[in-house]
């Protein structure tokens, strides 16, 4: 036991270092276009049977998911039974491929750099890229605001949830994780082609990030703390405003985030050309700048570091020190 937890703890540790270093690869066989190739085709399948569209959401939530987690799981095995070695190389580009720190972080840049520019059409254009809102007539503020926003929510998404689940369950389960996130991310819309058939999808993701969106709320105050934000107002902030947010797990980063650095964020957004109130999280105290970006991505950096570094304290204390007690 205390030899797989040592085993894991190097896989995870090389493939977070592994991404600060080389970020997430943009390729055709990267495992998640994989995972997305498979969602349509089975999405394609199981319209062709025409059984009800909530059944059929189900069925290819349960079916994706099982499949990534057995495929993952037999390239494990097959790894190992090859040498250890071999079995930590696979597990660490398993897991490296789930987080993107690295990448997060530099579509957040590239958006600052263009404002520092003073170049407001590229910046938009940068945004368009990792928001899903409209970005076309959007000014400066409303820019900088969506930027900090889904650098907040995807922390969780991005980075939080697949180190828990790469701790919690190894590379299968890191990649179980990132095939729920795909499917949330493909079919988990309320819109008329997948208001049924994405539900279970939608519920499913919201279910698997709840922990992970929650330990954001201890994490991120911490982090903020270290970045010369305020832990208290971070922590304040996410409590009371966490759960005006419609997604069960986003508000809470977000509001973590606008609390350490007093702005506020949420208000009007357009999708699609349809406007939603999104609510308003945080206190406006000081104004959105450029440098709210530069202090949310190094926030972002430090959180993943606190939760590399508590999932690594915690494994050793679970599997190594029981083990040491049962032998005294």
């Amino acid at each position: 036991m205390a030899e797989l937890a040592y085993s894991g703890v190097i896989q995870i540790t090389a493939a977070y270092f592994l991404d600060l270093i080389v970020g997430d690869p943009q390729w055709n066989y990267h495992p998640v276009r994989l995972i997305g190739r498979c969602i349509y085709g089975m999405e394609f399948i199981l319209r062709r049977f025409r059984i009800p569209e909530r059944i059929a959401g189900i069925l290819l939530a349960v079916i994706i998911v099982a499949c990534t987690y057995f495929v993952v799981s037999v390239l494990m095995t097959i790894a190992n039974r090859w040498g250890s070695l071999y079995g930590l190389i696979a597990g660490t580009f398993i897991i490296y491929f789930t987080i993107s720190i690295r990448s997060l972080a530099g579509e957040a840049k590239k958006v600052m750099m263009f404002l520092e520019k003073g170049d407001l059409i590229g910046a938009r254009k940068a945004l368009s890229q990792i928001v899903g809102r409209d970005t076309a007539s959007l000014n400066e503020e409303q820019v900088i605001r969506a930027c900090v926003e889904t650098v907040a929510e995807n922390s969780v998404d991005g980075i939080l949830s697949p180190l828990f689940y790469a701790f919690l369950g190894g590379p299968a389960g890191a990649m179980a994780y990132k095939a729920v996130n795909t499917l949330d991310s493909m079919v988990g819309h309320k819109d008329e082609k997948y208001l049924w058939l994405g539900w279970a999808s939608a519920r499913l993701d919201d279910a698997a990030n709840y922990i992970p969106a929650r330990i954001s709320a201890i994490l991120i105050p911490a982090a903020s703390f270290l970045c010369g934000c305020s832990f208290r107002m971070s922590l304040r902030i996410a409590i009371r405003d966490g759960r005006k947010h419609q997604s069960p797990n986003s508000g809470i980063p977000e509001a973590a985030i606008a609390g350490s650095m007093g702005v506020q964020l949420g208000g009007q957004s357009t999708y699609q050309g349809e406007v939603i109130q999104k609510p308003f999280l945080g206190e406006n105290k000081n104004q959105l700048s450029v440098k709210s970006i530069r202090t949310v991505i190094t926030i972002l950096y430090v959180t993943s570091a606190f939760m590399l570094v508590s999932g690594i304290g915690i494994t050793t204390y679970l599997k190594y020190f029981p083990g040491i007690l049962q032998n005294h």
